[in-house]
């Protein structure tokens, strides 16, 4: 059975699909067989013959250069660019926790390392009808542990400790931020991340720059932080 590890965000748009590849690269490139998994995905394209393209999936196997399947990293893969629980109220197919679960016991079994990225932010509704199914819900259901990805710019401090505060309130551990955007020498964004420290108590374990390639943080300490 693999090690494994949650990758959640402080909301929409923060880069957590791109340091999930970065991530999964140099746990690749150190020798561990690594592999992605995601519970829904939102937002997808169509091919000609009118299938859904795993978006967040490709971007990471294009990142990362795993030759993990596609089709194995994602079970639930929705048109609109919406949160799961609305894509799947217009397009049908809501998410069953059950279904989650046998796919990422599945790809546990296959590989040494498994990644798993969560949808948006911490309180993303992944399904909202007779059912509910909130991110946290699959994070626990999974048994977990979390590393969170922030954008490194203005509003961060607010995003970042609201985040970890409902987490720990929740149960939910974080082991670390990694904040992406990062400008090294921009005076704001290097206050930010001492001050995210500060207020959380949580390290940054690296900082990511528009268009990094690698992911700047030592492979033995990313491998740890998997369980």
């Amino acid at each position: 059975m693999s090690k494994n590890l949650f990758i959640t965000g402080t909301g929409t748009d923060v880069g957590k699909t791109y340091v999930t590849g970065l991530v999964i690269k140099k746990l690749r490139e150190s020798g561990g067989e690594a592999a992605y998994y995601k519970a829904a995905m939102s937002g997808n394209e169509r091919r000609a013959d009118g299938s859904l393209i795993p978006g967040d999936a490709l971007s990471v196997k294009e990142v990362s250069g795993i030759a993990q399947p596609l089709e194995k990293m994602c079970p639930y893969i929705y048109e609109n660019a919406y949160s799961p629980h609305l894509a799947a109220r217009i397009e049908g197919g809501p998410v069953e926790l059950s279904v989650v679960l046998e796919g990422f016991r599945k790809v546990s079994e296959a590989y040494d390392y498994v990644t798993v990225e969560g949808s948006g932010g911490i309180l993303c509704p992944i399904r909202y009808d007779e059912e509910r199914i909130m991110l946290e819900d699959v994070i626990k259901a999974l048994d977990l542990s979390c590393l969170l990805v922030a954008d490194a710019g203005l509003g961060t401090i607010n995003s970042v400790v609201l985040t970890v505060t409902y987490m720990r309130a929740r149960n939910i551990p974080v082991v670390g931020m990694i904040f992406n955007r990062f400008h090294p020498g921009d005076v704001m964004e290097e206050d930010n991340i001492r001050m995210c420290e500060e207020l959380t108590g949580l390290k940054t374990l690296a900082c990511v720059r528009e268009g990094d390639r690698e992911l700047s943080m030592d492979a033995r300490a990313l491998r740890e932080l998997y369980s």
